[in-house]
């Protein structure tokens, strides 16, 4: 592999055309400054670490001449391209997402505005209720794998077919419901807890939940207190309580025009506005080790 990556060096300086080039070198580091500003925060940092580290152990097997090793790592590599796209397929389907949402910005625009008036007109009549509610928005991280997945939907994404599932008489009124994509997609899912000790007295198993999923991924939750009635928003384990309908339509349309979920949960929920309720607050994430 090392001769192979020599060689094509060899080759590219015989061709040497400065303008061209530059473009070229230019254009490639932009793609991959794009790409670990893609990744950052994710569980794709520590894979590509991984993934460094054999490179490391292949050259210097070659360079003592570890003959057994170096044919291991050099089988391995070889690979690198399929590697490659079997560990970071869900980060290239996040990528593309975004791609296509640059390309087409009126369209993601109205698809985020109708699931937030989805979801808030549906938290909004379960609040009414008294039902306890607690729904999972997925953004760009694939967040299967962090939780227990419950019942396939694959559904429009409605307000009268939210309200449903949540329900007393559901038998999946007590999971979390999961929205990919735009459509409901899991039902009953369980989520991890957070192990905070700073949340507000009185928060329930269902916060604890919206808080631990927010930690893991750069989801958005919704909770829905069956106790208080209370609307409550999480992002980046950033958790907003006590908001009203309206002002939860806000912040998820916020949330879900995409980027930093922690930055801009704080952004919208820490005073952005000088005439939000008193009633309003925020609770501050921890230090994540």
């Amino acid at each position: 592999m090392i001769d192979t990556l020599w060689s094509l060096v060899a080759d590219q300086a015989a061709g040497f055309d400065p303008v061209r080039d530059v473009i070229d070198i230019a254009l490639v580091t932009l793609g991959v400054y794009w790409l670990l500003l893609l990744i950052r925060g994710t569980r794709a940092v520590q894979i590509l670490m991984g993934l460094l580290l054999l490179l490391g152990a292949s050259l210097a097997s070659q360079a003592f001449e570890l003959t057994t090793l170096q044919w291991i790592l050099d089988n391995f590599l070889s690979s690198a391209v399929l590697i490659i796209i079997v560990l970071f397929q869900a980060d290239i389907r996040r990528a593309l997402a975004r791609v296509g949402r640059g390309v087409f910005p009126s369209v993601a625009k109205r698809e985020e505005t109708q699931v937030a008036e989805e979801v808030a007109r549906a938290a909004q009549a379960l609040a009414q209720r008294g039902v306890g509610a607690l729904v999972v928005l997925e953004r760009e991280t694939h967040v299967l794998d962090l939780i227990e997945a419950g019942t396939a939907v694959d559904a429009v994404l409605k307000r009268d077919l939210l309200i449903s599932l949540f329900l007393p008489a559901s038998p999946l009124h007590d999971g979390a419901v999961l929205i990919q994509g735009g459509r409901i997609a899991q039902a009953g899912c369980i989520l991890p807890l957070t192990l905070r000790e700073d949340l507000p007295e009185g928060v329930g198993t269902r916060h604890r939940a919206a808080v631990g999923i927010t930690e893991e991924s750069d989801a958005v939750a919704v909770v829905v207190s069956e106790e208080t009635r209370a609307l409550s928003v999480v992002a980046g384990g950033v958790l907003a309580h006590g908001l009203d309908g309206a002002r939860l339509r806000e912040v998820l349309r916020d949330l879900l025009a995409g980027g930093d979920a922690e930055r801009q949960c704080m952004a919208v929920l820490s005073g952005r506005r000088e005439h939000e309720p008193p009633h309003e607050r925020v609770v501050a994430p921890v230090a994540r080790s």
